[in-house]
């Protein structure tokens, strides 16, 4: 079996795992959530989520990877023994996969969306960009064809290993990412009526406040920092011993909100400078946006453009980082539990990716394939949103809270006892009761019990 490697600095430790947790979440569905529920009332409520969910639960996967230093399978069944928890790892590498199949096509179409801006293609009213997205969704092999060369890029990241690849990638990844951003949210925030976009983003109205949006927010934290698939386990299993698991936690937060926040800087004022509402769901990135930046910088065309054409490469490169992480996770475990060569390992996760990216590509355009009355791709997305991602945030948590020896809960925490013994308390009190009751509310929501 090949070296597994591990990550070559703290600086790659968190932009790489900072990475596998800004994607399109963070640049497209964060917006049109805070749209949804009130502005910077679920902004705050947000980021409270995620103190007391997010970082607990993160450090949760983080503890059950870099202890065990292997694939998530195997970290699981270790620190049990053997019992029948050693399925919380399973489930992860189950999901992790299902959900980069159907998230490669959504990739694609930026993809596309990318290519279609360079070469001056969105340029129309709201209607023709209507019909350029019906036409391009709905063509048979356009969009799956988008969709695998997606796949096919996160592959060549992932077959050249932790440090050459994942870790390399990220370095040159994120700060492109982070660039591109502040720019887009610089032009969009110097546009005429922008203030109002800010006002909405920055000024809570606590009238807002509910059980729905409390609800909201809570959900977005889970899924905001990829709590449920594995990836943080597995990424963890490369983090030396001297790694700090809640600096690095605190970090990779901190990095992930600001990534959302500055997302919906540069959304909001671009809306509001036009009298458009950002918070029309999935059509937001596809539909809506094209025309808000035609409108926006109808009076300075070159602009436009430029700012459309960086648009869609930010989205591409957030959603590149997330497809690695969730490559890796499947890639890890066919590499150790089969003994194979990571380039053998990385086909077979690949191949079975770009199966799934074919039939959910199709079921939203060219082919009517359903399951229990909706799309292969919106039941591929409801399963693992509704029911994988909770259930496998809450056993991890259990694992850790309740299951596994606390000495090893402590020296990982710790460090054996050299950092953060002070916030040891906190965190198992979080892990072991704040969190499953969180992730128990999140579950009830999104069966639309709560």
């Amino acid at each position: 079996m090949e070296h597994r490697g591990s990550f070559g600095s703290k600086l790659g430790i968190v932009l790489a795992t900072a990475g596998s947790a800004v994607g399109l979440g963070n640049v497209w569905r964060f917006p049109y959530m805070t749209g949804q529920n009130g502005g910077a009332a679920f902004l705050l409520l947000y980021i409270a989520c995620i103190l007391l969910l997010g970082v607990p639960g993160m450090i949760s996967e983080f503890i059950v990877g870099r202890h065990a230093q292997t694939n998530a399978a195997r970290a699981y069944n270790q620190l049990s023994g053997g019992r029948p928890w050693r399925y919380v790892g399973y489930l992860g590498i189950l999901t992790s996969t299902i959900i980069l199949g159907f998230y490669a096509v959504v990739a694609g179409w930026c993809l596309h969306y990318l290519y279609a801006s360079i070469m001056g293609q969105l340029q129309g009213d709201a209607n023709y960009v209507q019909e350029v997205f019906s036409t391009f969704s709905g063509d048979l092999w356009e969009p799956v064809l988008c969709g695998i060369f997606f796949i096919l890029l996160t592959h060549l990241v992932v077959v050249r290993g932790i440090r050459k690849g994942i870790e390399r990638a990220s370095k040159w990844l994120m700060p492109i990412l982070l660039v591109l951003l502040i720019i887009l949210v610089v032009a969009s925030c110097l546009l005429p009526g922008a203030s109002a976009g800010i006002r909405f983003l920055l000024s809570p109205d606590f009238s807002k406040i509910n059980s729905q949006v409390l609800l909201e927010a809570l959900g977005q934290a889970f899924f905001s920092l990829s709590l449920g698939t594995a990836c943080l386990c597995t990424y963890a299993s490369y983090f030396t011993k001297e790694t700090n698991l809640l600096h690095s936690a605190g970090q990779i937060a901190i990095l992930d909100t600001m990534i959302a926040i500055l997302s919906g800087l540069l959304i909001f004022p671009a809306a509001a400078s036009v009298g458009i509402s950002a918070d029309s769901g999935p059509a937001l990135i596809f539909i809506t946006l094209p025309n808000v930046f035609q409108q926006a910088f109808g009076s300075l065309p070159v602009v436009g453009y430029v700012v459309s054409t960086m648009f869609y490469a930010l989205l591409v490169f957030a959603a590149l980082t997330s497809t690695i992480s969730m490559h890796e996770i499947g890639t890890a475990f066919f590499t150790e539990e089969l003994h194979l060569r990571r380039r053998y390992s990385a086909w077979i996760i690949t191949v079975v990716a770009a199966v799934i990216c074919l039939f959910c590509s199709w079921s939203v355009g060219a082919v009517d394939i359903q399951l229990m009355g909706t799309s292969l791709m919106d039941f591929c997305d409801q399963l693992t949103a509704n029911f994988m991602l909770p259930l496998g945030g809450m056993l991890a948590c259990l694992f850790v809270g309740w299951y596994i020896p606390k000495q090893v809960v402590f020296d990982e925490f710790t460090n054996e006892g050299s950092d953060n013994v002070r916030f040891y308390r906190f965190y198992l009190f979080a892990v072991r009761y704040v969190c499953p009751f969180c992730i128990i509310l999140i579950f009830l929501h999104q069966l639309g019990l709560l």
